[in-house]
């Protein structure tokens, strides 16, 4: 699937992000330090596989990887459709301190990618529906297209990214 970037700062706030970024800036000048960094990321990266298993999405064998230093996430493990696929990439992303994912998960249904949209301020789903499709009532579709992550319309985010499905 490939490398996707996405804003450091917006996003749930799954781990100590802040300790992270301390640890990683430590560990570049003090090598000795590097243990430690190795622990918060290996904790950031089973934070971030938690929050995955908790949307439901059929995945098996989720396996995270978190670099402090870089802020990117890499994913590996097997989903069942393609929008599974992106969902794990918007969940591995849509978390603060991530800056880019690195998706690696196979899929066994394959299908076209969507495309992606990064939430501004102002925007809503029915704005984004109408740029999108040119119908602002069809903002049901992008909602579902992002459900588990996004519990209501109305709660979208500046920073977030979204999945937008063909029609």
């Amino acid at each position: 699937m490939g490398l996707f970037s996405f804003i450091k700062e917006a996003g749930e706030k799954l781990f100590g992000a802040k300790e992270v970024e301390t640890a990683a800036a430590s560990a570049a000048s003090n090598p000795a330090a590097k243990p430690t960094l190795d622990e918060l990321n290996a904790k950031a990266g089973r934070a971030i596989e938690a929050y995955i298993a908790t949307q439901n999405l059929g995945v098996q064998a989720v396996q995270v990887a978190f670099d402090g230093a870089s802020g990117t996430v890499t994913v590996q493990g097997q989903a069942p459709t393609q929008e599974a696929l992106e969902k794990v990439t918007l969940c591995c992303g849509n978390v603060a301190s991530v800056k880019a994912v690195h998706n690696l998960m196979a899929v066994h249904t394959p299908a076209p990618e969507a495309q992606y949209h990064d939430v501004v301020r102002g925007d809503t789903l029915s704005a984004i529906a109408k740029k999108y499709y040119g119908d602002a009532s069809k903002y049901p579709r992008i909602f579902e297209a992002n459900r588990p992550m996004l519990s209501h319309p109305d709660k979208i985010y500046p920073g977030q990214k979204l999945r937008i499905p063909a029609l």
